[in-house]
């Protein structure tokens, strides 16, 4: 039998020295973040999406594992364990598999054949299914079973309790029940259609007489259908040809000649058609579920790195603005750093005079902080506040840009206890204006003080299994933070926190201790911190930075271990430590190589992988990776729907990817959807294409100003689709 090892070898693609390196590691405590950057040489530099796909593979292995001991072991207990069906349960790839070889022996709740067992009419059952040559016709076969007292009056109920018996025998089959699970997924056909007689329209309405191959539906397409059958507007079903799926049957259990054959083959029409095929139709319907909820996680995951990762517009004072019309619009300025210089509230739709006052105070506010930026939320009364603010930069001098900043979850931040925490002095709302500022200031250390939940660039999140969402999100959340690396004194707690190697309570008495002793000026400080042990202190080390130490190297993503490796490097090629201080270092690429990286790697006493980081770490200390993506698009103007003309070629940032197309913002509040049919390329899934945050190139395909929907193309018009 295959080792756990020896399978995500193969299924990965790499050798079993590697993954069991990463087994080990893992085994050991040691984080994705830390194995991915620190230790390439024992895995191959493999990223941490791969490596968090070994982990999760391992995690179902070992529970597969694990089941197979427990069924052997309650098969055992009941003294029916051979030495086949325990090779049988060993060689199951899959715990579907070994649910069904346990399925005979599962303690079972009372059914028809528990009945029949229990009137003594399993011998019965179990001479005619056995079909052999001198077997007798069941009707004189049943002769003998008749017993008014337990309830068998005639032989036609003694028949009747036997092919209760023989269907469910048929229907757990593990190797009957494998080939129909395949049947059915290869040929059979999901169908939907409307709960109601006459329908409403709904968003359902595609979904009203819809039919599709079980093997060809879309992941979006299930979620879809699920959910309209959970709000009662569809009924849903799984069919599948019942003259394909009897005749398997019958080849693996009727006895051609037999004086039982035609009995038992009308037990296993009802077995398939009373146990089996309702059966089937769940599995199905769970596995496309499964699958369905796998691809939405990994499109949600997909979508969420991008947007965690976009380009922060550092440097600059910012003006948030949370638009709203009954409570006016919340306004909040901060400084370059985050920190929160000025508030208000103003009203730009109530009326042309309070529009007027409103332009006035945050003209006044611009020019009070030298305000450059302005950030304005998606939400509601944007569109009216996104025009105001139009007016206000042509008022101020036209100095000042502005970009739409998506507020999904900024209502929960602002109502969450840390938010709280973080602004005592202001109200929910003002909260909320200072998150949408800094969203554009620095995305990621905004967006994870939020539940990557709720920041909402994915289909159907609500309907996900949550626990498994969250994993997956976390993970990118993870990820990303420790690709960047974190100023370990200015960051949150929160931020903090998703450093890999720290908890939220080391996250948290890492910022106690800088408020109690100052600053960082070395990053070993760190571990003066309480709880940070010589392990967490490995683990989250080389990707904390800190700017004002007297070391160059604690500004870097060289590790603390790799310091010695480093210095060498530097000294082998005619540089020093103050030479990483004082700036960029273009040329050291070219030096080492020059010397030979394996020779140096070799002379350094590190391998290539890790050579090859160090190099690029001192070449540009400090260096933000979000930077070298391209810019967010700030505007100064506005357009509307109405001013969109069919062919009106315009430039936008991909806000979502989802199953069917990719939603463009072009600057006029409502997205445009490119469906995967005008994407510039034939491709499976859109993301092939594109991510969030990309900034494309559109043309306009049709617009409909009533129904607000915006059809976008990314292929030049004339052009062609290769």
């Amino acid at each position: 039998m295959d080792t756990i090892i020896s399978i995500l070898a193969r299924e990965l693609g790499r050798s079993e020295e590697q993954i069991g390196n990463v087994v080990a590691l893992l085994d050991e405590g040691n984080t994705i973040p830390f194995i991915a950057r620190y230790r390439k040489e024992l895995h191959g530099s493999m990223d941490d999406t791969a490596l968090r796909t070994l982990e999760e593979r391992l995690g179902y292995l070992r529970n597969l594992e694990q089941r197979r001991v427990e069924v052997k072991r309650s098969i055992e207990n009941q003294g029916k364990l051979t030495e086949e069906l325990s090779a049988a349960i060993d060689a199951a790839a899959t715990l579907a598999e070994v649910e069904d070889l346990y399925r005979p022996y599962k303690q079972k709740r009372r059914t028809r054949a528990t009945v029949a067992r229990e009137k003594g009419l399993a011998p019965l059952a179990e001479l005619l299914f056995a079909q052999e040559k001198d077997c007798p016709s069941p009707e004189e076969a049943a002769r003998d079973f008749i017993d008014p007292e337990k309830g068998v009056e005639t032989a036609e109920d003694a028949l009747q309790g036997a092919s209760d018996i023989i269907a469910e025998m048929i229907s757990d089959s593990a190797d009957i029940r494998k080939v129909l699970r395949d049947l059915w997924w290869k040929k059979g056909t999901l169908l939907s259609s409307a709960a109601d007689k006459e329908p409403e329209d709904s968003v359902y309405r595609l979904y009203y007489d819809f039919k599709t191959a079980v093997s060809r539906a879309q992941g979006h397409q299930i979620l879809a259908i699920n959910r309209g059958e959970r709000e009662e507007k569809l009924k849903v079903a799984v069919e599948v040809d019942r003259g394909l799926a009897l005749p398997m049957i019958n080849r693996r259990v009727v006895v051609p000649g037999s004086a039982a054959m035609a009995f038992v083959r009308a037990a296993a029409e009802d077995a398939y058609d009373r146990l089996i095929a309702p059966s089937l139709e769940r599995e199905i319907r769970n596995m496309l579920t499964e699958q369905a909820d796998e691809g939405a996680i990994r499109m949600f995951a997909l979508n969420l790195r991008p947007l965690l990762m976009q380009p922060p517009v550092k440097g600059k004072v910012t003006m948030g603005l949370d638009p709203g019309y009954r409570m006016g619009c919340k306004v909040a300025v901060v400084d370059p750093t985050g920190k929160v210089l000025d508030t208000a509230v103003v009203y730009p739709t109530h009326g042309e005079k309070q529009k007027r006052e409103c332009i006035a105070k945050l003209s006044a506010m611009i020019k009070r902080h030298g305000v450059e930026h302005i950030a304005i939320g998606n939400g509601t009364a944007s569109r009216e506040t996104e025009q105001m603010a139009v007016e206000l930069i042509a008022q101020v001098g036209g100095k000042v840009s502005y970009m739409i900043v998506s507020e999904a979850g900024a209502s929960v931040y602002s109502a969450s206890k840390l938010a709280a925490e973080e602004f005592p002095d202001y109200d929910v709302n003002l909260r909320s204006a200072v998150s949408i500022a800094r969203r554009l200031q620095d995305p990621l250390a905004e967006l994870v003080k939020i539940d990557p939940k709720a920041i909402g660039v994915g289909q159907y999140q609500h309907d996900m299994p949550q626990a498994r969402l969250g994993e997956a999100l976390d993970g990118v959340v993870e990820d990303c933070v420790n690709a960047v690396g974190v100023d370990v004194n200015t960051a949150s707690a929160p931020l903090l926190t998703r450093v890999a190697g720290l908890t939220s309570a080391t996250a948290r008495n890492v910022v106690k201790y800088r408020e109690e002793n100052g600053p960082f000026t070395a990053r070993k400080q760190i571990l003066k911190v309480p709880k940070v042990g010589p392990k967490a202190f490995e683990q989250c080390a080389g990707f904390l930075r800190v700017p004002e130490s007297g070391s160059a190297l604690d500004n870097t993503a060289v590790h603390p271990e790799s310091y010695p490796a480093a210095e060498k490097l530097l000294s082998l090629c005619g540089y020093t430590l103050a030479d990483v201080k004082a700036g960029a270092i273009p040329e050291l690429r070219a030096r080492a190589e020059e010397k030979g990286l394996t020779q140096l790697s070799q002379a350094c006493g590190v391998g290539e992988p890790t050579l090859a980081d160090i190099i690029t770490e001192l070449m540009k200390p400090g260096r933000d990776p979000r930077d070298e993506l391209p810019a967010p698009i700030l505007r100064t103007d506005v357009m509307e729907m109405k001013d969109l003309k069919v062919g009106m070629e315009l430039q936008g940032t991909v806000r979502n990817v989802i199953d069917f197309g990719v939603f463009v913002d072009i600057g006029v509040h409502q997205d445009g959807l490119v469906h995967i049919s005008k994407l510039p390329r034939r491709v499976k899934h859109p993301s092939q294409v594109c991510a969030v945050g990309d900034v494309v190139t559109v043309w306009v395909v049709e617009v409909d100003e009533k129904k607000k929907r915006i059809s976008l193309t990314m292929r030049k018009p004339g052009g062609s689709a290769t």
